[in-house]
């Protein structure tokens, strides 16, 4: 594997580059690529990875975006960007598959199909013990233990952790409860568990159940069932009536769960089924998965950077679309991107792993993507894009689901962004859209450069159709909430929406101190204070409004600090409760003087106020308990400091209004609580501290 790295410091360029001599470098770079499979990275003239593709002749396709009239707007706008490029020669198509893979995960480059998902998928895990226990697990998988899966949702896990326990008995106590069982718990009572913790069942029996539960789920119904029946009719010829009729409720639930599965079959064990469908520029990959021939769900997966997505000028090098993207109908060229999105989501997702050895695809994709999902599975992975019987039947329900989450994306997105113009029109901002707008729409050709340059870079751009941008995509509300109990334990939420929908990763909790307990004034002002100072602001831009969660108090506060700090007052906005507080009912109160509104309770707009502060208000809560869950955790230490018995620890807290109280004491002032001796209050400051 050989890199190429041209020599560049993006920091030394200079900020309006001369846009000929860069082109005249980049075509002189092309000129010298081999014609071998490797990898090609673009970067903007910052330094910022754009994107990342692979290539079986590397050539023929980096020539490809330098010498084509490209069709759309998207690619072009990405050729006038290019700054720079690496290139890495590797020995196989299959080698360039992986690194690709690898970089885009690495890099997130800006114009890559890209799956973010940030949850890891269950599994049910049988932990290793002398009385295995059952388990819902996430996470890294670990030798020691056996796991089942994984599964597509929580939901799944534990209906089939619900049947293995009406089915087998098998415990799911955790060992520290096993270890100081005495009697059974509860559901020994309801036969869900067969008490092995205090030795109703024998370890070899236990056993036995264990290994059915895990013939079970993988795959193997009917084997568990002939065992059960032949273990029921010893029992029966032994007259040991109550054993067989345990044993005939177990073939009974059986026998429910497979009658109630009427998607399952008992010749493919482990499947996924993947179903594309892009419309409206936006994608949705379904991802159906059966595991021990019993269909467990599927979880829809939305990528980003689709919508920029159209086709790429690689794709023309394709077999079923031998012909320049232009030439292509709208349908071919639809069909053309859910192949792309497939790939890109076979790659990102089972490159680290986990292929099951059948794949059900609804479009057909590269033979050289699934050799290297074989390779590196170390065995054979079938792929079948056109399915029969029931495998047909798994496909059409993936398809389905696909259109249905797809269709309620785009429902969703469409509803939000009227929310986010009725909000504007409401309030009447001043946010100069059509200026906003014209400016993303002449993004795409200028970016900071002048339009000859871009008609230098790439001709093909200029003569590409205007790609209408959303100008509120860029409004930013931020909204903030106090939350405390009795004013124990204050805190303040931050959220954001921006881009027609909330961002929790900019969320921020402030813990407030120094104030009067349940002074909520005082908590709003430190919490504006420590967000809008030039410190707490750093990276982060203004927001174009900022909802305050109370009336004309929470406002009034809000005011004096957007003063002090020399900020617009015309964004500030309170939300404050109606007559009754009914919901509904909302006002919306001004800083700069502006009379109160009262919006319509149908009104799009007070619909996006009450979700926006809602969330806020969810977000203040939850930090709020679990704070308030710490310190009354760590206050709970009084019980096992020496010398503090119940009666003196009742006393501490009635003087003192609580364990916080105790925790926030002096030594002087503990020692003057009666029973409390100045060695005694020194021993409980230090352990409270």
């Amino acid at each position: 594997m050989s890199e190429t790295r041209p020599d560049h410091d993006p920091e030394t360029a200079p900020t309006l580059p001369d846009r000929e001599a860069v082109w005249a470098r980049l075509l002189q770079e092309v000129a010298s690529l081999p014609a071998l499979p490797g990898v090609y990275r673009y970067f903007d003239a910052q330094g910022q990875v754009l994107y990342v593709g692979k290539a079986r002749d590397l050539k023929r396709r980096v020539s490809s975006y330098f010498h084509r009239n490209h069709g759309g707007a998207r690619i072009g706008h990405m050729v006038t960007k290019i700054h720079r490029m690496e290139t890495t020669v590797v020995r196989s198509e299959a080698e360039a598959l992986l690194l690709e893979n690898n970089l885009i995960k690495t890099l997130n480059p800006r114009f890559n199909i890209l799956f973010r998902d940030d949850k890891s998928y269950p599994y049910l895990k049988i932990a290793s013990h002398e009385f295995p226990r059952m388990a819902y697990y996430r996470g890294a998988v670990d030798r020691k233990h056996r796991y089942f899966g994984p599964f597509p949702n929580a939901w799944a896990v534990k209906e089939t952790i619900q049947l293995l326990q009406k089915v087998f008995q098998i415990r799911t106590c955790e060992d520290s409860v096993y270890n100081h069982r005495t009697r059974p718990c509860l559901l020994f009572q309801i036969k869900r568990c067969s008490g092995p913790c205090v030795g109703l069942i024998s370890e070899e029996a236990y056993r036995g159940d264990v290994a059915q539960a895990e013939r079970f789920l993988l795959g193997e119904p009917e084997a568990v069932m002939a065992d059960l029946q032949a273990r029921m009719m010893a029992y029966a010829e032994r007259l040991e009536y109550e054993k067989a009729a345990e044993i005939r409720n177990q073939i009974s639930a059986l026998s429910t769960v497979l009658h109630q599965q009427s998607v399952d079959t008992v010749m493919d064990k482990d499947v996924d089924v993947l179903a594309v469908k892009v419309s409206g520029g936006r994608a949705c990959v379904n991802l159906a998965m059966v595991r021990g021939g019993r269909h467990l769900g599927d979880r829809a997966h939305f990528p980003v950077h689709v919508q920029d997505h159209v086709l790429a000028p690689d794709d023309a090098e394709t077999p079923e679309t031998d012909q320049p993207p232009a030439a292509l109908s709208a349908e071919e060229m639809t069909h053309a991107t859910e192949v792309r999105v497939l790939e890109a989501f076979l790659a990102q997702h089972y490159l680290g792993g986990g292929v099951p050895a059948l794949l059900i695809l609804s479009h057909a994709v590269s033979p050289e993507l699934i050799q290297a999902l074989g390779d590196q599975a170390g065995r054979k992975i079938t792929v079948v894009h056109q399915p029969r019987e029931q495998r047909r039947v798994w496909l059409e329900m993936a398809i389905k689901g696909a259109d249905l989450s797809l269709a309620r994306l785009l429902s969703e997105e469409g509803s939000q962004q009227a929310r986010t113009r009725a909000l504007v029109d409401a309030l009447e901002l001043d946010l100069d859209l059509d200026a906003r707008e014209a400016g993303l729409e002449s993004n795409a050709s200028s970016d900071g450069e002048s339009s000859d340059a871009a008609e230098v870079a790439v001709d093909a751009a200029t003569k590409a159709p205007t790609v209408r941008h959303d100008p509120l995509a860029g409004l930013r509300i931020e909204c903030f909430d106090i939350s405390h109990t009795a004013g124990e334990a204050t805190q303040a939420s931050c959220v954001v929406y921006e881009g027609h929908k909330m961002q929790p990763s900019q969320y921020r909790r402030y813990n407030i101190n120094g104030i009067t307990p349940g002074d909520d004034y005082a908590a709003m002002k430190q919490a504006l204070e420590r967000r809008y100072s030039a410190t707490g602001l750093k990276a982060a831009r203004l927001p174009d409004i900022v909802l305050i969660d109370g009336g004309k108090g929470q406002v009034a506060m809000a005011r004096e600090v957007f003063t002090a700090l020399g900020l617009p007052l015309s964004s500030i906005v309170g939300v404050e409760k109606g007559e009754g507080r009914k919901v509904g009912l909302e006002e919306l109160v001004f800083a700069d003087g502006r009379p109160k509104m009262q919006l319509p309770p149908s009104s799009a707009a007070l619909m996006l106020v009450a979700q926006i502060r809602d969330e806020a208000h969810r977000f203040a809560i939850t930090g709020m308990r679990a704070k308030r869950a710490s310190v009354r955790t760590s206050g709970s230490r009084l019980e096992d400091i020496p010398g503090v018995g119940p009666k003196r620890r009742a006393k501490l807290l009635q003087r003192f209004g609580g364990v916080r109280g105790v925790a926030q004491a002096s030594v002087d002032e503990l020692a003057s609580v009666e029973g409390i001796s100045h060695d005694l209050a020194e021993e409980i400051y230090r352990a409270l501290r």
